[in-house]
């Protein structure tokens, strides 16, 4: 098991979360606290760096979803960026692919401006 760091920054989008590590049972909780202590705007996008993600159980997929409707509930958008394949393939076993927009990373994630701000 490794500790989950996450590393905040602003992009002219909004806020991007780096997050590295195991996304699981002991360590989602942070990122969920993390995420739901972030102010967003309507159209802003929240991108979550998960390049450096090690492993991630159902846990960690709760935390995601969590973090998108965190979104959706401010009228912003959220991406994913640099999606491990092992994440990305859970992610399409349970479709999640279909809910999220997903980049292959943080540059494009921050440069691509969605058509509409939530849902």
């Amino acid at each position: 098991m490794s500790t989950l760091t996450i590393t905040a920054r602003d992009a002219t989008t909004g806020p991007v979360l780096e997050i590295a590590g195991d996304l699981d049972y002991d360590q989602a909780p942070r990122l969920r606290q993390a995420v739901t202590a972030l102010s967003l705007e309507p159209e802003q996008c929240l991108v979550l760096d998960l390049s450096g993600i090690r492993f991630c159980d159902s846990s960690g997929i709760t935390a995601l979803i969590v973090a998108r409707n965190h979104a959706v509930a401010a009228r912003a958008d959220i991406a994913l960026a640099a999606v491990p394949d092992n994440t990305i393939r859970i992610l399409r076993i349970v479709g999640l692919d279909r809910v999220f927009t997903i980049h292959p990373d943080v540059g494009t994630a921050t440069t691509h401006r969605p058509a509409t701000g939530g849902p």
